[in-house]
């Protein structure tokens, strides 16, 4: 059946990078991110967790509305939204719990849900969850569904093992790193899916950044170096712009065409 003509789930080529290691580094960084410049503008600046959040996600709709857009991945377009979604991400999680009260325990069992029903679907509609197949609209709707619903399960069960537990920041990071590599064993050497594995690992890496950033950012007193919101953000965003840049200029990281042959095929 000819389906040029129906343009809303017409084909692309695959709109994510390949998964390498820049693909890590630059995750890791915007969840940072996501974590100390949500708390630069609500605290800082002091525009409150409401403000912040309407402005944010209106910025994200934009943004959403050009990666769409787009037939492929474009490295600056790919990495702005996702620096997006970890803000708004971690905003979802910060209102529920300091604005509405709602406790850790809760929203990490309400995003996991919400994540759990967004696989499901995904899986029921397109027969495969793995990220080098995202090369329709419908397909790239999942995926930053997905995306937002595990930067905001990330930073609700981070908080949690770090300040409900008291492990504190740099024991949590130190406890994420650990589960991460469990998950990489895990894929190399028990045959655990890639699939189920890059979902498992891109989870882990939301509250790994998030310890990272609350504890370069928040003061002596409270676990952390005290480099401040503004400081530390500045550093990761550099950072992350440096790489996005290289991988623009290099293209080390753009999808095979080769994956247009084997659309069921790894995502680690």
């Amino acid at each position: 059946m000819n389906t040029d003509g129906y343009r809303p789930f017409r084909r692309f080529l695959s709109k994510v990078p390949e998964v390498t290691i820049f693909f890590w580094v630059i995750k890791i960084l915007a969840t940072t991110v996501g974590e100390t410049f949500a708390d630069f503008l609500n605290t800082t600046l002091g525009l409150g967790l409401t403000l912040t959040t309407v402005v944010m996600c209106a910025v994200l709709a934009v943004v959403l509305v050009l990666q769409f857009r787009e037939i492929r991945y474009v490295p600056t377009l790919y990495w702005l939204v996702v620096v997006l979604v970890s803000i708004v991400g971690t905003l979802f999680t910060d209102g529920l719990v300091d604005d509405l009260g709602v406790s850790l325990e809760v929203t990490t069992g309400v995003f996991a849900v919400l994540l759990a029903a967004t696989f499901t679907i995904w899986y029921a509609t397109e027969k495969t969850l793995s990220i080098t197949t995202v090369d329709t609209p419908r397909r790239e709707a999942f995926y930053w569904l997905a995306i937002l619903f595990t930067f905001a399960l990330g930073t609700s069960f981070g908080d949690l093992v770090s300040e409900v537990f008291r492990l504190g920041y740099a024991a949590a990071a130190i406890l994420f790193v650990l589960v991460i590599a469990a998950v990489w064993d895990a894929h190399r050497y028990l045959r655990l899916g890639t699939v189920v594995a890059f979902w498992i690992a891109y989870v882990a890496t939301r509250p790994l950044g998030a310890s990272l950033g609350d504890y370069l950012a928040q003061p002596r007193v409270a676990g952390g170096l005290g480099l401040g919101t503004v400081f530390t953000s500045l550093i990761f965003l550099v950072t992350i712009l440096g790489l996005v840049v290289y991988l623009t200029m290099s293209q080390r990281d753009r999808p095979s065409l080769d994956n247009a042959a084997r659309r069921a095929g790894s995502a680690w």
